[in-house]
């Protein structure tokens, strides 16, 4: 009796496991399409790769010491994007405002969609580099050889001076990397996939029309 019941404990225990493997694709998926929120949320929460801080104005006080705040730009290989700083640092003392521009051009025969994340390092530093204006986090929308300047006000609050833990601090880098968005990803998978099948299609056509002759 034993034996006749083995193999259908054996199909309930495969179908648990293939439920389980579906939902971990399902879930896969969903964090995909979640990555740049999730990513965003984990560093303002964790602090994590020198999360900055936001503000609505910039400060009266002025620091005595100056700092360089330099520029980084990088991008997803998934993106045919050329992006980078106007300009590799500025100079300048902590609660002076700061103004710089990243351009960003599509270098591709269609439109394409990217967003930016960004980190600062050292990461202590982040806590006092505060952004006014910022382009991260938001889709940004290519057309075919479309270039677009995107500025990045700032600040770098005053209070860094007062701590221990940046005593002597006098360069900061701010990094920002473009992604492919995944809808835009996926959409130019499809495009490929139909493109690749068009020279089939062609080659069969004369194929059948000798053999109708």
């Amino acid at each position: 009796m034993s034996e006749r019941q083995a193999p259908t404990a054996n199909a309930g225990k495969n179908a648990r496991v293939a439920v389980l493997l579906v939902s971990l694709v399902f879930g896969m998926v969903g964090l995909s399409f979640a990555a740049v929120p999730l990513y965003d949320l984990f560093c303002r929460v964790t602090g994590f790769g020198g999360t900055t801080q936001v503000a609505e104005a910039m400060p009266e006080a002025r620091g005595s010491t100056k700092v360089t705040v330099r520029f980084d730009a990088m991008v997803d290989e998934k993106l045919p994007w050329r992006f980078g700083p106007e300009a590799r640092a500025v100079t300048l003392k902590p609660g002076e405002p700061g103004l710089l521009f990243y351009t960003a051009e599509n270098l591709a025969e269609t439109p394409t969609v990217g967003t930016a994340v960004f980190n600062v390092t050292p990461a202590k530093a982040g806590q006092y580099f505060h952004k006014v204006q910022c382009f991260c986090f938001e889709e940004q929308e290519l057309a075919a050889g479309e270039s677009v300047r995107m500025g990045v006000s700032f600040y770098v609050d005053p209070e860094i001076e007062n701590d221990p833990a940046t005593a002597g601090l006098h360069t900061i880098t701010l990094s920002y990397t473009f992604f492919r968005d995944l809808d835009d990803w996926e959409r130019q998978l499809e495009r490929d996939a139909q493109l690749s099948e068009l020279p089939a299609a062609s080659s069969a056509a004369p194929n059948q029309a000798l053999q109708t002759n």
